[in-house]
């Protein structure tokens, strides 16, 4: 049988390796394994609520054991530090726990198609400090690191008179996009809720000072100028403090400095400005490694195989692949989600050397959530020529359905139906917010 070898249990790599498994696992015409350094899969755009404290990981992480056994595909733990193109397999590091056992030696995964799908970075650009005295929420590690200091801010301002000065405190969140905007309305939302559960010191638009840098000069400078102004409006209606046109050059314990002299205190730091592909991809792949762009990503054609090597392809946001007239496509979960669907139905005819029409972007829009209070958007195509803008209520209907959606291509409907329910019925007896 083919081998084919999944790098990257993410919004791309996981959804994948399930419906391969249906449909060449479950047959036994194809060998699929996943491996991934992690033993569970969070969709990505929900680090910002379990940064925030108002959502519980434990309901919403995938086991990517329970996932393989019921889809027909094979998960291998490890984190990948090579590849070894003449006897196609690729290298694992070894595993340890937290006391420095070993639980998996060093491995190899062979294969005759390898597919990397290893997510991306956030960016820090090299800035003085960032890298020592910032979090990054690029994991589900990450954002409950963030989460316990979030909640120690709060239960030590609890913890003082209201008139202490120390009692005031900052978050500071480095980059204007998606990110950094849905977070800081999860922030103020979060800081609400916790004074509703007897943390009465903390008021959040006095005590809890967040404040959004960005260098653009507006907010998701990426997507239409239109969701950026709604989004400025709909922060500071929370006593959101924005500034655009300004770029960090220095990360302290306790501030965070301006190229324009600006010095702003900073109890907590989150960098959520830029992305780039992880470091060690740069020279992967032998004595000719496999070719990388600037920001790391694997260049690939419009199959999605990389230049030197149609073996190995790659895709989301490890990759670089052309469109036309010169673009790129983004690095966002919908293309990661829509490259993952298109390799289901190219492989196959792939490896028997048939051809398949090239990979075509199809952009739906882009929906950013502020929190409980509102949502903004833009959809593309099917409603009009153009775009057409949506907020509030739809817009936040459509960003949940985004959810739904990459639950249905893990689970299907029936399972998506019961994480309904049961997400529904955790919200009548668990508290609004994490307090632990």
């Amino acid at each position: 049988m083919e081998r084919i070898v999944i790098v990257g249990g993410g919004a791309g790599g996981l959804p994948l390796a399930t419906q391969l498994g249906q449909r060449l696992g479950r047959r036994g015409q194809a060998e699929i394994t996943l491996v991934d350094a992690a033993r569970t899969h969070v969709w990505k755009p929900l680090l910002h609520p379990v940064a925030a404290g108002s959502f519980d990981t434990h309901a919403e992480e995938i086991e990517y054991l329970a996932q393989a056994r019921w889809n027909h595909f094979r998960f291998r733990l490890g984190r990948m530090t090579a590849i070894d193109r003449a006897a196609r397999h690729v290298e694992l590091a070894a595993t340890h726990d937290e006391r420095g056992a070993e639980i998996a030696p060093a491995q190899r995964v062979p294969y005759d198609r390898l597919v990397l799908c290893v997510g991306s970075l956030t960016n820090d650009f090299g800035t003085q400090g960032a890298a020592e005295y910032s979090i990054k929420l690029d994991t589900p590690q990450a954002a409950r690191r963030f989460n316990e200091r979030l909640l120690n801010a709060c239960l030590r301002a609890h913890s003082l008179p209201g008139d202490d000065p120390g009692a005031q405190w900052s978050v500071v969140i480095v980059g204007g996009g998606a990110t950094g905007v849905e977070l800081a309305a999860e922030l103020h939302s979060a800081g609400r809720v916790l004074s509703s559960y007897g943390v009465d010191h903390v008021h959040p638009q006095a005590d809890m000072h967040i404040v959004l840098l960005e260098a653009a000069p507006r907010l998701l400078s990426q997507l239409p100028e239109r969701l950026g102004l709604a989004a400025v409006r709909e922060l500071r209606k929370l006593a959101v403090e924005v500034h655009t046109g300004e770029t960090v050059v220095e990360v302290t314990p306790h501030s965070v400095r301006t190229a324009s002299g600006k010095e702003i205190d900073a109890t907590i730091t989150v960098w959520a400005a830029g992305v780039k592909a992880a470091d060690e991809l740069r020279g992967l792949g032998g004595a000719q490694p496999l070719e990388v762009n600037r920001l790391n990503q694997l260049v690939v054609d419009g199959n999605l195989q990389t230049t030197r090597d149609p073996r190995i392809y790659a895709l989301g946001d490890c990759a670089a692949c052309p469109q036309d007239g010169g673009r790129w496509v983004p690095p966002r979960a919908q293309a990661a989600h829509q490259q993952a669907m298109y390799l289901v139905k190219a492989l196959p005819r792939l490896i028997a050397g048939q051809a398949v029409a090239p990979f075509s972007f199809q952009d739906k829009g882009s929906l950013v959530s502020l929190s409980e209070y509102s949502s903004v958007g833009s959809l593309m195509g099917s409603l009009s020529r153009g775009s057409l803008f949506v907020e509030g209520q739809l817009a936040k209907l459509m960003y949940w359905g985004l959810h739904k959606q990459h639950q249905l291509a893990l689970g299907g409907l029936k399972k998506t139906a019961l994480i309904t329910l049961s997400e529904a019925i955790d919200r009548a007896h668990r508290p609004r917010i994490k307090l632990h």
